[in-house]
């Protein structure tokens, strides 16, 4: 009878164990489950925040209030030939050939390299403005077409200007390491 007892403690005792640790595996797996899912709301919440982000800017560039119109007396400059590693500098003159006051609300480069400045106050009817964009050529080669955009209270609202010419490669410069490389050929003979 106390065998039997006995066994029937151990069965118990061995049914609460794996209970236990059924228990304690599927806390485990909730718990991973639940990290899954915050995972995933947290890269959905990171894109409606990006999908928001844009929205605003997009918005941000459409004009409001009155518009007008502005005329440049060159939309394009050819700075030529440059080394590599110069920086060009050119001033762009428009008027505000509207009846309202012009308002440039952003001014942006095609990279890095391109900087625009713009006047931050209305221009009046009539009245002349500059932009002055400079183009950095370190690390560029080549036929360059750098673009800015400026957005204004004008119809369409953005307007280009450009700067263009050649960046001559920095003779100095240490050649760089191709990944496609001839590599040399070893024979074997046999």
């Amino acid at each position: 009878m106390k065998k039997l007892i006995y066994s029937g403690m151990m069965i118990l005792s061995l049914a609460v164990f794996m209970t236990s640790c059924a228990d304690e595996a599927k806390t485990a797996a909730d718990k991973v489950a639940g990290a899954a899912n915050t995972a995933v709301d947290a890269t959905k919440d990171a894109a409606n925040a990006t999908a928001n982000a844009a929205k605003k800017a997009a918005d941000a560039v459409v004009p409001t209030g009155p518009l007008t119109t502005m005329e440049f007396s060159e939309s394009t400059f050819d700075f030529g030939t440059v080394d590599e590693g110069e920086k060009v500098s050119h001033t762009y003159s428009f008027t505000n050939t509207g009846k309202e006051p012009l308002i440039i609300s952003n001014a942006k480069g095609s990279c890095g390299c391109t900087v625009p400045q713009w006047p931050k106050e209305p221009i009046a009817p009539g009245a002349k403005g500059e932009v002055t964009v400079e183009f950095n050529s370190k690390n560029k080669k080549g036929k360059r077409n750098q673009k800015v955009t400026l957005t204004a209270n004008t119809e369409p609202a953005q307007s280009f200007i450009y700067l263009t010419g050649e960046v001559t490669p920095d003779p100095n410069a240490a050649p760089k390491a191709t990944p496609n490389a001839a590599q040399p050929k070893i024979q074997v003979n046999q």
